[in-house]
C-alpha cells in the first residue's frame, strides 16, 4: 500500500507538471582535468539538447563556467543540475541560501560528479537536504573503477535501464541521511578490494570505507533519488569524470531519467530517448587542447 500511495501521489505531481513548460537550468562550472575529463560545459550541452529534443514542454538552457551572473535565469527553475568542480572552491558555496530559496519553490535538483563534494558543515548540511547526500572527506572515496549494476528498483529514475557495466570514477561510501530517509538507492555495487589500495588520505582511504567494504562486504551506493519533505526531488550521481561515459545508453539514460523526475516530468516506460553520441559530437563537446 504505501508503494501504490506513493506511486499514486507521484502521478498526480507528474501531471500538474504537464500542464506547462518546463524549465531545467544546468549550472556547467569552468572545466577541469584534462581532454574528456570534467567536460563540464560538453557534457551539460549534451544532456540539455538531449531533454529538449526527447521532451515535449521542456527548455532545458545552459549556463557556462560557473553560477549565473544574474539570478534570473535561475528565477522559475523547475530543476537545477550542477555539474562542476567541488571541495572548498564549490561554485554553489556562495550562493547556499540563494540556492536553499529555489528548492522551496518546489524545485527538484540534480548534483553529478565532483559536484558532490561540499565541506561538512554547513554546505554538507544543505546537500543532505536538498538530495540527501554528499561526498565527505575523509569519510568518502574517488579510485576508478568498474562498476556492474545487474538490479534496479521500480522507479522512475530506472525506467528502462538494463543491466550495464562501466568504468568511471565512481566516488563510494558517500555520507548520506541517517537510516537513508526517503532516499531510494538507483545505482548499487560493491567495489572491489584493489579500489582501497591507495594510503590512508582524505579521498583516497580509510578505515570507515575500509569497514565497509572489505570487513562487512556492503554494496556502494552511487546514484540515488530523494524524495525532499516539501514534496521537491533530489538525486545524486557519483560518476561523470569520464566524457566518453555519455556514448552508453543506460548511462546516458539514466541521468537523463533522473533530471526530468526531479524536474516532475513523467518519465516514460523505457526512459527518456536519445541518440547515442558519435565520437566526433563528444570531440566538439570537448575542451580544446594543444
Amino acid at each position: 500500500m504505501l508503494i501504490f500511495g506513493y506511486a499514486s501521489a507521484q502521478k498526480q505531481q507528474d501531471r500538474q507538471a504537464d500542464s506547462g513548460a518546463r524549465k531545467i537550468v544546468f549550472i556547467a562550472g569552468p572545466d577541469s582535468h584534462g581532454k574528456g575529463e570534467h567536460e563540464h560545459n560538453g557534457g551539460s550541452t549534451l544532456l540539455a539538447k538531449a531533454l529538449n529534443d526527447s521532451l515535449p514542454g521542456v527548455h532545458a538552457v545552459v549556463v557556462h563556467n560557473g553560477w549565473p551572473e544574474n539570478p534570473a535565469e535561475l528565477r522559475d527553475a523547475d530543476a537545477v543540475v550542477l555539474y562542476g568542480d567541488g571541495g572548498g572552491d564549490h561554485m554553489v558555496i556562495p550562493h547556499l541560501a540563494e540556492l536553499d530559496n529555489i528548492l522551496k519553490k518546489g524545485a527538484g535538483l540534480v548534483v553529478l560528479h565532483f559536484a558532490l563534494e561540499v565541506p561538512k558543515g554547513e554546505a554538507g548540511n544543505y546537500f543532505l537536504n536538498w538530495i540527501g547526500g554528499f561526498f565527505e572527506i575523509d569519510w568518502s572515496v574517488n579510485p576508478v573503477w568498474e562498476a556492474g549494476f545487474s538490479t534496479f528498483p521500480d522507479h522512475p529514475v530506472a525506467n528502462g535501464i538494463k543491466p550495464f557495466s562501466i568504468t568511471d570514477e565512481w566516488y563510494y561510501h558517500l555520507r548520506f541521511a541517517e537510516n537513508m530517509k526517503s532516499i531510494t538507492p538507483i545505482l548499487q555495487a560493491l567495489p572491489p578490494e584493489s579500489t582501497l589500495n591507495r594510503p590512508d588520505g582524505t579521498h583516497s582511504n580509510n578505515a570507515f570505507v575500509r569497514e565497509s567494504v572489505i570487513n562487512k562486504k556492503e554494496p556502494q551506493t552511487v546514484a540515488w533519488a530523494f524524495d525532499r519533505p516539501d514534496g521537491g526531488r533530489g538525486f545524486g550521481f557519483s560518476g561523470g569524470h569520464i566524457h566518453k561515459n555519455w556514448q552508453n545508453d543506460n548511462f546516458r539514460k539514466l541521468v537523463l531519467n533522473a533530471i526530468a523526475w526531479t524536474a516532475k516530468i513523467k518519465v516514460p516506460e523505457n526512459g527518456v530517448p536519445s541518440a547515442t553520441p558519435t565520437q566526433n559530437e563528444l570531440d566538439d563537446l570537448s575542451k580544446k587542447v594543444n
